[in-house]
């Protein structure tokens, strides 16, 4: 199966994601972890037939699984740091990730749900600023009729 709307999308993401990053600064997460987490994420159209109903949606499923992650990159500009945050126990060090990584920290898998929520909020912002933008370029009824054509 093609995914021929998504990467035609490629380009409008790239220049949303420069207008966008004042909000990425503002946030909890550094630049590097908001590109940890938009990897997590997909994109879809939904009701495509009807570009004047058709919504952009993030599928955010994925990014539960790559918050342990986050704590583990360097901290830089653009966030305040995540590693201060109490992340829910586990133990510290080479163990204390490898009881996580076993499920035997007793924990609830480690997931910050205010961190998870955060995520999610953020990166929904983000899938309706994209679709105001590609409106804003006239290119919405495009990759509209792609995602309904399955390409």
């Amino acid at each position: 199966m093609s995914n021929g709307w998504q990467d035609r999308l490629a380009g409008a993401r790239m220049q949303v994601d420069q207008q966008f990053n004042d909000r990425i600064v503002a946030s909890k997460f550094t630049n590097q972890q908001w590109g940890l987490i938009m990897t997590a994420v997909e994109f879809d159209i939904e009701n495509p037939q009807d570009p004047e109903q058709a919504e952009l949606v993030a599928d955010t499923d994925q990014i539960e699984h790559i918050l342990p992650e986050l704590d583990n990159m360097p901290q830089g500009m653009g966030g305040q740091p995540m590693g201060q945050q109490d992340t829910g126990g586990g133990g510290e060090g080479v163990l204390g990730k490898i009881r996580g990584l076993l499920g035997v920290d007793g924990d609830d898998d480690g997931i910050d749900e205010a961190q998870l929520d955060s995520a999610i909020q953020l990166v929904e912002e983000y899938a309706d600023e994209l679709q105001t933008f590609l409106e804003d370029e006239g290119r919405w009824d495009g990759l509209c009729a792609g995602a309904a054509g399955g390409e």
